[in-house]
């Protein structure tokens, strides 16, 4: 098991934490309830970790995690509906078609 992420707050985590099972990576967070050591601990020890459950994934997980922070995905038009759909987004708001569907 490894580390891949830690940040000062579990909303972060826990969103990447689905984003990595969604594609069947599985993972756990650890560390939810250090906060209340805030100020008794360095404040990077009180951050909520998520951790890798199978190494052999570490690669497949963290190129989702960067794809997740990538900011410059341009616009795309949904080819199951045809309706246009900002770069940020990965699945049409109309139709549910995901913009891996495109290519």
């Amino acid at each position: 098991m490894t580390c891949i992420h830690s940040a000062p707050n579990g909303f972060e985590v826990h969103n990447l934490k689905n984003v990595l099972e969604a594609s069947g990576i599985r993972c756990e967070v650890r560390g939810e309830f250090r906060k209340s050591g805030a100020g008794e601990l360095p404040l990077n020890e009180c951050w909520v970790e998520l951790w890798l459950l199978d190494d052999a994934r570490m690669d497949e997980a963290k190129k989702l995690l960067v794809d997740l922070q990538r900011t410059d995905r341009a616009d795309w038009t949904c080819k199951g509906c045809g309706e246009s759909v900002e770069g940020q987004f990965s699945r049409c708001w109309n139709c549910g078609h995901t913009a891996d569907d495109e290519s």
